[in-house]
């Protein structure tokens, strides 16, 4: 049995053995049982774009889109009508760094599990995910083709994804899991494991990273991954080195323009940034060690940054005084510094969360972004975590897994919504609660959560 089959048995099995949603909101339908007309009908919207909430408005949707947002009632008729009593009508929440593979397995398992088994791991995170309000994640880096396509599918429930596939890396870059022992390898061969299933893909010269780049887009990459500098996980990338050389970076940014989409990096330090800049990339990943030139350099070519705010109990999936642990907090002490260079300059900012190595973790998503509040209102917040993220996510082009806006509450947007009992531009905290305050969840036009 093919491994793409094998994953989508074991992700359907996960998906039967699931739990069914517990107290008194009821299980989404499948796509083929959405009701043909859904009317939210008294609710202030949140647009995702404006900070501030509507007059009073109903909402139609239709299939999987908002086709009609009116200051007078609709005529529910005989569609299913959801009384919103002044509640706030919001876009879902994108994360714009998740790892869906790894985000709720303990380090042990990511590096040495079988693939079956993170993959029904993930099934459930995944459903986890759709449940905290988080109705699309941009995954950077991992196997995830076939949870994507199961969930797609509708036999499992998760958020949308926007696949990278494996992140490319070089011999001892981020991404490079191996031992001294599994030396030498050939140009054009395998890495490892990791390599096989495709986790990560090792890349050293600049014809090895077009092929690798290639592959990913044949799988379905919406976007590509790099990781242009050294990393706090992988064993033999201390933070300070540059991995990819510039003629290597630009060949991958050269074949993923050609299939109309674009690059972002892992990257932390100046040099692994500007090189990176140089190179074309449009999106820099963390970018925890970036200087205020650096920062000048972004908002000069309109480069993203896609940052973290990293909370401290991150660096609990590894040993206390190990060396991946002295990286995270070398990392860490950072985050203060970016956000203050983001907010300088104006940079085109975006939210992630890079989740990894604890479920418990995972489960904070929601209270993760409401720490953004250090350097932001609540109303900067949100749209940052919508309409911001998903101006980022339409760099995909026709790469795209998704026909139709996202992050807005808008006509002829996709319906990916919220209904949240409380005003969160007021009050961010509500989303730290979602199974309290949210009472509704839509995900293209499908009630996964909805009152009985």
């Amino acid at each position: 049995m093919s491994h793409s089959l094998l994953r989508l048995l074991v992700l359907s099995l996960a998906f039967v053995a699931g739990a069914p949603t517990p107290g008194a909101w009821a299980q989404a339908p499948a796509a083929a049982e959405r009701p043909a007309t859904i009317v939210f009908s008294n609710v202030r919207i949140f647009d995702g774009t404006h900070p501030q909430l509507s007059p009073p408005r109903h909402v139609q949707v239709e299939g999987n889109r908002i086709t009609r947002i009116s200051a007078t009632p609709i005529d529910a008729g005989g569609s299913k009508h959801i009384e919103g009593g002044g509640r706030t009508l919001m876009p879902g929440l994108i994360d714009m760094h998740w790892h869906s593979m790894f985000a709720a397995v303990p380090i042990q398992s990511a590096m040495s599990a079988d693939n079956g088994y993170l993959n029904i791991v993930a099934a459930g995170e995944s459903r986890r995910t759709l449940m905290r309000g988080f109705t699309t994640v941009r995954d950077v880096g991992g196997a995830v083709f076939g949870l994507k396509a199961a969930v797609d599918a509708g036999q499992i429930e998760g958020p949308r994804i926007f696949p990278s596939g494996a992140m490319i890396t070089v011999t001892s870059g981020h991404g490079d899991f191996r031992q001294p022992s599994d030396l030498p390898r050939g140009v054009g061969q395998p890495g490892s494991r990791h390599d096989v299933v495709g986790d990560s893909a090792i890349a050293d010269t600049p014809d090895e990273v077009r092929v690798r780049v290639r592959e990913m887009l044949m799988r379905g990459a919406s976007q590509i991954k790099l990781t242009a500098g050294g990393g706090v996980s992988s064993p033999h990338s201390p933070l300070d080195v540059v991995s990819f050389s510039e003629p290597e970076l630009r060949a991958a940014v050269d074949a993923a323009r050609d299939w109309g989409t674009y690059v972002t990096v892992h990257a932390y330090t100046p040099e692994a940034i500007n090189r990176s800049i140089r190179a074309g990339v449009l999106c820099i990943e963390h970018a925890s060690l970036m200087d205020d030139a650096t920062a000048r350099h972004m908002r000069d070519t309109g480069t993203w940054l896609s940052t973290q705010p990293f909370p401290p109990e991150l660096a609990n999936a590894f040993p206390q005084g190990s060396n991946e642990w002295l990286k995270a907090q070398e990392v860490f002490a950072g985050t203060e510094q970016t956000y203050a260079l983001a907010r300088k300059y104006r940079l085109k900012t975006a939210f992630g969360t890079d989740v990894l190595f604890s479920r418990e973790l995972a489960s904070q998503q929601s209270r993760i972004l409401a720490s953004l509040t250090r350097w932001y209102t609540p109303a900067e917040t949100l749209i940052m975590a919508t309409g911001t993220n998903a101006q980022l996510l339409a760099l995909s082009g026709k790469r795209s897994p998704y026909v139709g806006r996202l992050g807005v509450v808008e006509e002829g947007a996709l319906a990916d919504l919220l209904l949240v009992d409380g005003d969160p531009l007021t009050d961010i905290s509500l989303i730290t609660d979602p199974e309290r305050n949210f009472l509704v969840i839509m995900k293209d036009g499908v009630l996964v959560k909805a009152p009985r």
